[in-house]
Formats: structure tokens, sequence, C-alpha cells
């Protein structure tokens, strides 16, 4: 679960870091202010309370018995604090003990100590009929109680009102601006992924610019080495087989000219045909390892008028089996490739399931997840599971499925398979249940 809930990309990975501690930071950092605020509020309140309800005792104190009830009614109280003039004290003996931090707020020992005329005759204190209150009976001279009641409101941790407003733009503007930092330091991993994923496609795939901070400059660096390295590998490897080839080819063309002079009929077309399949050999291996697929520009085309031209060409030239031949998809459906080098390894595909398998039945797929699905299947007699991989191998025949007679020397498969993967797709081969070999391609769309 939280490998699905975590973003795929590095960029989306930092930044949910960074908001994460960021939300974390300015929590704790508001928790602490809300905490100070709270405080600060109880002491203003305590003092206020205490204040209040001295002034309060020693106005009632000063005020004729006649006038009290006047004066406290145009007395304006905090907040928490209520009086009235009562025969009876409010505050009993019978009542639950006050909450202690009331007790320290009213400090009523101070009143108790205040000098004999300002001091009450009596003083009651208990707790209130619901929890946090304290009810303070103070007694005049002439026997009338003043009853205080204390309830101090709850704490505002954020007194303005537009504190969440201001607080949800200060957090979307942050992460606005991480987002956007993100993405923009990420973005040269970005690009070295395409450059990366291009080079796998197009050996011959543009350098990437060496610019940026100085890791990523090192880096882009250091993959245009590399690539480098690798075209000038493929470079060496082509020049070396065409030199082959070359020097291949004149002691052919010795050994068919002296085979012609042989005056042994049988002998002499034996030797032409070793010759012949030695040239075949030569010319498939060239092929095979030049980068020709490379070399030609992508443009857009019809994938389905293309299935449908290498259908028709082999069933051309194979009649027998042009009854078995057949295509089921789109009637369009236009992708971006190499028209020659696509059309050659669908050609592979299709001569081998015709050759070998007597049928080549081809479904396209319409695109999806960005992949177009294309499957060619024939009517023969498959292949072991532990060996579909290896058929891929150049030069790599199965003799028990493959008759030799039909030509080749093992390269198809090879060749469709890196013409594929040259466009960044692959080709892999199942068998199916009912019988016969599937050959299951996969472009981009």
């Amino acid at each position: 679960m939280p490998r699905r809930i975590l973003p795929r990309s590095l960029a989306g990975r930092t930044a949910l870091v960074l908001l994460v501690g960021l939300i974390l930071v300015q929590v704790a950092g508001l928790t602490i202010h809300a905490l100070d605020r709270v405080d600060l509020q109880r002491f203003q309140q305590a003092r206020e309370v205490s204040q209040r309800a001295f002034t309060l005792w020693r106005t009632m104190l000063a005020t004729p018995h006649d006038r009290r009830g006047q004066v406290l009614a145009d007395i304006e109280l905090p907040p928490g604090l209520r009086a009235a003039l009562d025969d009876e004290p409010s505050a009993r003996p019978g009542y639950p003990p006050p909450p202690p931090p009331l007790v320290r707020l009213l400090r009523v020992e101070a009143i108790m100590s205040a000098p004999p005329r300002m001091r009450p005759r009596e003083a009651l204190i208990s707790g209130g009929p619901r929890p946090g209150q304290m009810l303070a009976s103070l007694r005049f001279p002439d026997g009338d109680w003043l009853n205080l009641r204390i309830e101090l409101p709850p704490p505002r941790p954020w007194h303005s009102e537009t504190f969440l407003f201001a607080f949800a733009l200060m957090t979307l503007t942050a992460a606005a601006l991480t987002i956007w930092a993100v993405r923009r330091m990420t973005r040269p991993v970005v690009a070295l992924a395409a450059a990366a994923d291009r080079l796998g496609r197009d050996v011959n795939a543009p350098p990437l610019p060496e610019n940026g901070p100085s890791e990523v400059a090192t880096a882009a660096r250091a993959f245009n080495t590399m690539a480098e390295r690798i075209r000038r590998f493929v470079g060496d490897r082509t020049q070396m087989v065409a030199a082959i080839s070359h020097d291949l080819r004149t002691p052919i063309t010795r050994l068919k000219l002296r085979a012609e002079l042989l005056d042994d009929e049988e002998a002499r077309r034996k030797i032409l045909a070793d010759l012949d399949e030695m040239e075949g050999m030569i010319a498939a291996t060239l092929t095979f390892a030049r980068d020709d697929a490379a070399a030609e520009p992508s443009v857009p085309l019809d994938l389905a008028a293309l299935c449908r031209t290498v259908l028709d060409e082999t069933a051309d030239a194979r009649p027998e089996a042009a009854e078995a031949i057949a295509y089921e998809g789109p009637e369009h459906l236009t992708i971006t490739a190499r028209p020659v080098a696509l059309k050659r390894a669908l050609a592979n595909l299709v001569g081998n399931a015709v050759a070998y398998g007597g049928a080549a039945r081809l479904w396209l797929d319409p695109p999806r997840e960005g992949l177009v699905r294309l499957r060619i299947e024939d009517a023969g007699p498959g292949v072991p599971e532990d060996q579909l991989e290896q058929v891929f191998a150049p030069f790599r025949r199965l003799e028990a499925s493959r008759n030799r007679e039909t030509g080749g020397v093992g390269l198809g498969l090879p060749i469709a398979r890196n013409i594929l993967r040259a466009h960044g797709g692959d080709v892999v081969l199942r068998n199916l249940p009912r019988g016969g070999l599937a050959a299951e391609v996969t472009l981009p769309a």
C-alpha cells in the first residue's frame, strides 16, 4: 500500500518529502505558538479576574447598603466573572472543592489578609455545580453576601478569524514553490532518462547538453562519452564484418571459377551449391551487423496498411499458402516508425510463420496504454518451451521443427527483434494451446 501511495517519479517523491517536512515544521511551530498564546491568555485572564474581584469587593464595601444593587448592575465585569448580592452564601461546605488553578487565581488569602476595614467578616469557597467552576462568598459587615462565580472561558489559540485562510494560503504558496523548484531541479534527470531511452532506440541519437549544476553536467558528460564509445564500437564491428565479408567473397569467387572447370558434374553442382550457401550466410551476417535501422528516419506511417502489404507480398511469393494468410484489425492505424526497417521485421515474422507453420494470421489491436500490439499466429508444431527465447540468438535453428530446405541461416528472428527493440518495442514467442506458435509484437503508439 505505501508503494501505491508514493509517487513513482523522483520529482514527486522529493516534493512529497519536502511538503510533509514543511507541514510538520509548520504544525510544530504553530503548536508552540498556540501553547504560548494560551499561557499568556490564562495569565491575562487571571490577572484581570483577580484585580476586578478585589476592585468589586472594595467598591461594594464602600457603597451604602441600599445602593449596592444599583452599583453592581452598572459595573461591567470581565468574561469568566459573575457577581450577585444575596442573603445567603452560594459557596457551601457540602459542594466539591474548587479547582486549584481557580483558587490560586482569586487568592482569597490575600483578601483575608487585607486591613481590618477591608477584610470580609467571612469568606467561603467551593466548587460549582459544573466542573471548572468556583464559587466564592464574601460577607459584608452588615450581613449581606457578595457571591462570586468564576469560570474562565475556553482559550482561543487563534485569535484572528482569518488565521485558517492565511495558513492555507501560506501552505499552498509554499507547496507551489516547492513543486516548481523540485521539478526544475529534477528536469536534468528527466532529460538524462529520455536520452538513455533514445540511445536504446537509436545509437546515433544527438548528445545530451552538458549544462546545469556541476553534478548534472558531469553525469551528462559521462553519458555522452558512453554513447560515443557505443557508436564507435558499433561502427568498428560493422567495418570489421564488412571487411571480412569483402575478403571472403574474393576466394569464394575463385573457388566458383575453379569449380566450373571440374569434369564431374555432380561434384561441380555440390561445390557450387555450398559456395552459394556460404555467400548467402555472409550476406545475411553483414545485413545483421549493419545498423541500417538506426540510419533510417522515423516518419508517420499506416501500420495497418503496412501489415496488409506484407501479407499480400508473402501470399504472392507463396501462392500455395495464400488461403492461410489473413489479416484482422483496424483499416488504418498511424504510428511513427522507420518504414523499411519495420517492414523487414514484419516480413521476417510472417515469412517464418508461413515457411515453418504453414499459415500466417495477423491480428492488430488498437493502441492501449501507450502500446500497439499485433500477433502473428501459424499452424505449425510450435517450439519447445525451453527454446522460446533461445531461437532469438543469431544462427540458432531448431532442426526438429525447422526444415533447412526452406533456406535461411537463423538470423530472421534476431534481425526482427533488433529492429523492433530499436523502435522501443519487442517481440516474444508463445505456444498456442490449440497448437501452433504466436509471435507477439509491441510497438510504441
